[in-house]
């Protein structure tokens, strides 16, 4: 495992997206045990994406402008439709802790993997990110392109966890005046429809 790749992805993985906004939010609202969860949904969303990339997909989306845009559209869509959902006092990011747990706890982490599932960029960016630190002369570069995966996907899980939890300690001494909760929804909203805004307007 070489130094340069962990670094790098380290850098990509501390880059806010919108997992990390979806993961701060849940924080925020709901505490420590949901941001874990969030974090663990966002780190099982980048599954396909490694699938992907190990067994060519990648290829065909990052060469076909339609399968690229089909993909990219959906993810706008969502990322639209969770701007919305955050503005209402129910719904999948509804900043309160949930009554069943265990439902909310599933609503979390599915919002959470189809965040990264709907993201072209993580698809196309494993094409072209993970291949160059496989080794020329390995006996087996499928293995070491899922080893490096998995170690992204750890990586990711640890930040994502680090970022929930500071979330929920902020939440648990900043985040209990229904005003202050109004203007927190208001602000990820917006934060979710600049990344659709973002992404609507990106090329392949």
């Amino acid at each position: 495992m070489s130094v340069e790749f962990l670094i790098t992805a380290l850098i990509v993985i501390l880059v806010p997206g919108t997992g990390v906004v979806y993961t701060v939010a849940v924080g925020l609202g709901k505490g420590r045990q949901a941001a874990i969860v969030a974090a663990v949904g966002c780190t099982l969303g980048i599954v396909p994406a490694m699938i992907a990339s190990v067994v060519g997909l990648a290829a065909v989306m990052h060469s076909s402008a339609l399968v690229f845009q089909a993909v990219k559209y959906a993810g706008v869509a969502y990322l639209f439709y969770l701007a919305w959902q955050t503005l209402k006092t129910s719904g999948p990011l509804d900043l309160k802790a949930d009554q069943d747990t265990r439902k909310g706890g599933v609503a979390t982490a599915r919002t959470a993997c189809l965040i990264n599932i709907l993201n072209p960029k993580l698809t196309v960016f494993f094409l072209a990110f993970l291949p160059q630190f496989v080794s020329p002369t390995a006996s087996n570069p499928t293995l070491e392109l899922l080893m490096y995966g998995s170690v992204f996907m750890a990586m990711t899980f640890g930040v994502f966890a680090v970022y929930g939890l500071s979330a929920a300690h902020v939440g648990e001494k900043v985040l209990r005046s229904d005003r202050v909760m109004l203007w927190m929804r208001r602000t990820i909203a917006a934060t979710f429809a600049g990344f659709g805004l973002r992404l609507a307007l990106a090329e392949q």
